[in-house]
């Protein structure tokens, strides 16, 4: 740039500069003044945006231009400006005396000795623009911050009604009262409850975007947390027919300080989200310590399924809120989207990271890292090898499982009777919603069987979501002879 300014003063000081690019089609303002200020050249540009005629500024002192920077003396001009090539931020006066800012940079000339070339930008403009960006960036954050408090406040509000439904619900229910008025009533208990969670799901979530989100650590028992956690599932998972264990490294230690409560969401939600998505095989928990420094230690936790699976290209969802692998998950499954991306958050505030491996129809396991503390005696103290808590699985290897999936297999045939078995049990005793949990194992356990199977399989189905018992056993004997 330099160059192209020193070649195009050469032109202005009358040397030969025909071959030379003139500095009038400069797109910038372009000064030119002498060591007593004098104005010797003004561009276009710069004449349009001082409103000065093409030749009006020549000849006269530049410090009409920057009366701020520069003032007239006997000896030509003094000021406080550093010439050199850096960017600096100066106010220029139009001949009207209004002024406008400017970004300048004002150096001496290697083509003529005594010569200055001063060089700026209206930034008018970009100032006006900075300050609406600044006030639409400052109104954003209001708007984040009302939202935020008006979820809060709007979730905190509907946890009352919720817990004043569930609470007479569960008084209704300690009375005697007909079959069919205690399953409408359960029914109201479980949507109060799935509420409940959703509720609490949307809280978490905005106290984590609004960074307000702390967590409470404290000395807790380990094994006894995850002894609750396995409680809490055991029984839904093996009323669906699934094999449920648990592995506990003995390296970790009795007692840990961290936040256990938030641990313990974190399990929970993977460990529903492998039910929920699983219906035929097993579901795995296990815990190692992987490392340990100066009194703290990092916890490794894996959930392992042998479920639906994703595909590789859909794991990037996963942790995105309000986001579901596809559309279908939400109407199938149910679900909001939020509870894998506040897992991802509370992991992230513990010090670890979460990651996902999985194949699409072979399961998935999520693995997860945390930073926990470790109290003074407890660092010094060796837990024993034998305290493992490891669980003999059922499945020592993994095609165990493809067997079971591949129609027409013993192994298949099998697990299809004793589904069919307790899917028949649930219909007789009108628990319906056990009854649709089975009939989606069924459904996974004869893809790929022939089309005859397979119609009776979607009659059964839709019998069962209609609860109609003459129906369902209709198409229950037709699919045992089939079978």
């Amino acid at each position: 740039m330099l160059l192209f300014l020193n070649f195009g003063l050469e032109g202005v000081l009358g040397q030969s500069s025909s071959h030379i690019f003139p500095i009038e089609d400069a797109l910038e303002m372009i000064i030119i003044f002498d060591q007593t200020g004098v104005i010797s050249y003004v561009n276009a540009v710069a004449a349009e945006k001082l409103e000065y005629g093409s030749d009006d500024l020549c000849g006269r002192h530049i410090s009409m231009v920057f009366p701020d920077l520069f003032k007239d003396s006997p000896g030509g001009f003094t000021g406080g400006h550093p010439f050199g090539h850096e960017l600096q931020n100066f106010v220029a006066y139009r001949k009207n005396l209004t002024c406008f800012p400017v970004e300048a940079k004002i150096v001496s000339s290697d083509a003529a000795v005594g010569m200055y070339i001063c060089m700026a930008n209206d930034i008018l403009e970009k100032e006006f623009l900075s300050r609406e960006i600044e006030q639409v960036r400052q109104e954003a954050r209001q708007a984040a911050k009302v939202k935020s408090e008006f979820v809060a406040n709007v979730t905190h509000e509907l946890r009352t009604p919720v817990n004043g439904v569930l609470g007479n619900v569960r008084e209704l229910l300690d009375e005697k009262l007909e079959e069919r008025t205690v399953k409408s009533l359960r029914l109201i208990e479980r949507c109060c409850d799935d509420m409940n969670k959703i509720i609490n799901n949307i809280l978490d979530f905005s106290k984590l975007e609004a960074g307000k989100f702390t967590l409470e650590p404290r000395r807790f028992h380990f094994r006894n947390m995850l002894d609750y956690v396995k409680s809490h599932h055991l029984n839904k998972i093996t009323e669906k027919g699934l094999d449920f264990f648990m592995t506990v490294s003995p390296q970790i230690p009795e007692y840990i300080i961290g936040d256990e409560l938030r641990i313990v969401q974190i399990l929970n939600n993977l460990l529903s989200n492998a039910l929920k998505f699983t219906a035929v095989g097993k579901i795995t928990v296990e815990a190692v310590r992987t490392a340990q420094v100066t009194g703290k230690m990092e916890l490794f936790f894996m959930v392992k399924d042998t479920g639906i699976g994703i595909d590789g290209a859909d794991k990037e969802k996963l942790f995105q809120s309000f986001s579901q692998v596809d559309a279908s998950i939400s109407r199938r499954y149910g679900g909001t989207g939020l509870g894998l991306n506040i897992c991802k958050q509370l992991v992230e505030l513990m010090g670890g990271r979460i990651e996902v491996s999985s194949e699409k129809n072979r399961g998935s396991t999520f693995s997860f890292s945390i930073w926990v503390g470790l109290s003074e005696e407890d660092q010094d103290m060796q837990p024993p090898l034998e305290e493992s808590t490891a669980v003999t699985m059922l499945f020592s290897e993994e095609d165990s499982v493809e067997d079971i999936r591949k129609f027409g297999t013993p192994e298949n045939q099998e697990s299809l009777k004793k589904t069919l078995s307790k899917l028949i049990l649930c219909v007789e005793m009108e628990n319906w919603e056990k009854a649709e949990m089975f009939m989606d194992t069924v459904k996974q356990l004869t893809e790929g069987a022939p089309r005859e199977i397979s119609r009776v399989v979607l009659k059964l189905k839709m019998a069962i979501q209609k609860e109609n018992y003459d129906r369902i056993t209709k198409e229950f004997e037709a699919l045992n002879q089939l079978l």
